[in-house]
């Protein structure tokens, strides 16, 4: 039956308009059709609980620059110094208007609005321009917040960015350490291993000690990852980058031993993780503290 009712959600989603819900019932029906459970909003507990509690109730203008993989570079330089952002080559609004000429034979072209719209290129030559500019121009066309009703993303300007390639020795690519931070205190960290080739995803404490969890990816051998010399740098960085917020993932890169700045993300997982063991989400919910005042 439960099978039943999450299938008849999901149509009835899909086929309706996207405005015709409100923003609370829309996350009600998504967070059971993610996760099969029903969304405890008066008296959230788990991690995925909260954030879409935090959806609904944290609103703050500078969400949407933090979020904005364009703008957020001032707010970077701002707060830590342009030393740690990766070398950009242009922002453009529509597809056509990238220089391709004038870009090196290798780089990085990401949407600024939403999540996963990326491209790395290794050799310009080979590039598929009719192929990815079918796929941006897709992406251009929409309003990521409408996705899962994550708010920072809501006025977000649509761009097209092109980055510099940022490469280390191996072969699967640059590791991807996400610090979760909650009350401006880093309280774990993800990192995601071979993002683009075998992705797989451990966890470790700010001591780097390794957590059991698995989050959607497998662990990788503990014996191919290794504690990066930048750590204590990078959580310094981190906390300066979440000051004063509720809870902010930052995702920083080092490569030769040098750090660089990814993103800001407010929803890890837009709030429909699965945690393995399930306990993990308690844990994840105990850390966040919300505010005294009521729900939508």
């Amino acid at each position: 039956m439960k099978k039943i009712i999450i299938f008849i959600e999901r149509v009835f989603l899909k086929l309706l308009p996207k405005c015709f819900l409100s923003d609370k019932t829309f996350i009600k029906i998504k967070y059971h059709i993610m996760t099969g459970l029903k969304l405890n909003l008066k008296n959230p507990v788990l991690y995925n609980e909260k954030v879409q509690w935090l959806k609904l109730n944290d609103r703050k203008p500078e969400y949407s620059i933090m979020s904005d993989k364009y703008e957020v570079r001032k707010y970077v330089s701002g707060i830590i110094g342009d030393e740690y952002l990766i070398p950009l080559y242009g922002a453009w609004e529509s597809f056509d208007e990238i220089p391709f000429d004038t870009l090196p034979d290798q780089f990085v072209l990401k949407c600024t609005h939403d999540s996963g719209g990326i491209i790395i290129c290794k050799d310009k030559k080979n590039l598929n321009i009719k192929k990815i500019r079918k796929s941006f121009n897709k992406r251009l066309s929409k309003n990521y917040f409408w996705h899962a009703r994550e708010w920072a993303y809501k006025d977000i300007k649509p761009r097209i960015i092109a980055e510099k390639l940022m490469l280390d020795d191996s072969s699967e690519g640059i590791n991807d350490y996400k610090i979760f931070c909650f009350n401006g205190q880093p309280k774990i960290i993800e990192v995601d291993i071979g993002r683009f080739t075998s992705h797989k995803r451990n966890f470790y404490s700010p001591q780097w000690e390794f957590q059991q969890l698995i989050n959607e990816r497998p662990n990788a051998p503990l014996d191919s990852v290794k504690k990066p010399e930048t750590l204590n740098l990078m959580l310094e960085l981190a906390k300066k980058l979440s000051f004063n917020l509720i809870h902010l993932r930052v995702d920083l890169y080092t490569i030769n031993n040098k750090i660089y700045f990814g993103e800001l993300t407010f929803y890890d997982g837009n709030g429909f993780n699965s945690y393995e063991p399930p306990e993990w989400n308690k844990t994840f919910g105990d850390w966040i503290k919300l505010p005294c005042f009521s729900s939508q």
